[in-house]
């Protein structure tokens, strides 16, 4: 039975983790949970699941959970960054999934890593703005980091039996996301409610928008660079909306290989967890005879602009991926409370870039400062200021 540590368990990818222990409860074991601010969903998950540890990393939110806290006396519980800190090293822990949104994985992936925990990644930001030092510790410490994006999972199953130097390129599937076939002038007044409305996942608010905008495929390409060791000119996008190929590896010998299934992330969540073995599921399968088509098309760069900065940022290198994940994290939020437009989101991402002088290998001190600079420097731009 494997030991899970489940960061972020309240958010959709930490919820859908916990449907996989649901329908294989023999398999896994729930040690210990965190959640952020969703109080009332963590006290039916600790209630369910019966944890050893609970985290709250939101502090007021911690303060307010005293009534929680006296109802489940065996389960202890702790409270923020060291919390997280420390239930990514319990030694009865041997599974961690990190489906914590933003760079306040960072810490705690390390910590992991250090651990010689078997890593479930879900979060993007680690990878995007520290892979030049994740990459090396996980080489270090000879500890498995699995993929959970569906992108990248799809990647690391076709890659299975053949050799990195062998790989022509990568090719990322993208659904389009909601305003998949609109032109910028469709876009320049939308508001968030329409762009959470995804029409092939179930995603979290702000992963919802990132997908409008495309910056989820951005931050994609940069996370598919530092996981599988590959140049730029190696890594392709292709918009495919139904949402059946899910990434595909073409090899110097013009063999492509695609890993195909339903849109639905507990697949690559069950694989992540179980690796290298699969298991019998319930999960709905495809039937081909239904199947009508599979359609693939070029992104469209200029009305979604993010995608095309994402590549302009791994393109220089340095320090500009935690200045863009960064100010990217806060413009989402932004748009989300209506308080700025669409395309303010990738305007404020270049102003933000455009501030900084790069920094190329920064250490973990100096990504912690920037990403926090940065924050505090987009909490109060203005779309109109130059």
């Amino acid at each position: 039975m494997k030991k899970l540590t489940i960061l972020g368990s309240t958010g959709s990818i930490g919820q859908q983790t916990l449907a996989v222990v649901d329908e294989f409860s023999l398999a896994f074991q729930v040690v210990a949970l965190s959640c952020h601010k969703d109080i009332v969903r963590f006290e039916n998950q600790v209630r369910k699941y019966n944890p050893k540890f609970a985290v709250i990393t939101d502090e007021a939110t911690y303060h307010r959970s005293e009534s929680l806290r006296l109802s489940y006396p065996k389960t202890k519980f702790l409270l923020g960054r060291e919390g997280l800190l420390e239930i990514v090293s319990l030694e009865e822990v041997d599974t961690v999934v990190v489906a914590i949104v933003g760079n306040e994985a960072l810490l705690p992936t390390i910590k992991a890593i250090e651990a010689k925990k078997r890593i479930c990644i879900a979060n993007k930001e680690v990878l995007v703005t520290s892979g030049h030092l994740i990459m090396p510790l996980v080489l270090e410490h000879k500890v498995e980091l699995i993929p959970v994006d569906s992108e990248h999972s799809a990647l690391f199953q076709c890659l299975q039996g053949n050799k990195q130097k062998s790989i022509e390129k990568v090719v990322l599937t993208a659904s389009g996301g909601p305003f998949r076939g609109l032109k910028r002038s469709d876009l320049v007044d939308v508001k968030a409610s329409r762009a959470l409305k995804h029409p092939n996942w179930e995603m979290g608010r702000k992963i919802s928008i990132d997908s409008a905008t495309m910056m989820n495929k951005g931050l994609e390409v940069i996370e598919a660079k530092w996981l599988f060791d590959l140049a730029l000119d190696q890594i392709d996008v292709v918009v495919h909306p139904q949402s059946i190929v899910h990434s595909m590896v073409q090899y110097k010998d013009s063999s492509i290989i695609a890993q195909m299934g339903l849109p639905d992330m507990r697949l690559p969540i069950l694989y992540a967890l179980n690796y290298p073995n699969r298991m019998q599921s319930s999960f709905e399968r495809i039937d081909f005879k239904k199947l009508m088509t599979l359609d693939f098309e070029a992104p469209d760069y200029e009305t979604f602009p993010c995608l095309g900065l994402a590549y302009e940022v791994l393109k220089n290198g340095g320090i500009q991926s935690t200045i863009l994940n960064a100010a990217n994290e806060v413009l989402v939020e932004r748009y989300l409370s209506d308080e700025i437009g669409f395309y303010d989101i990738p305007k404020g991402i270049e102003w933000a870039i455009g501030r900084y002088t790069n920094i190329f290998n920064p250490d973990l001190q100096t990504i912690l400062e920037q990403d926090l600079d940065t924050r505090n420097l987009m909490i109060d731009w203005n779309p109109n200021q130059r």
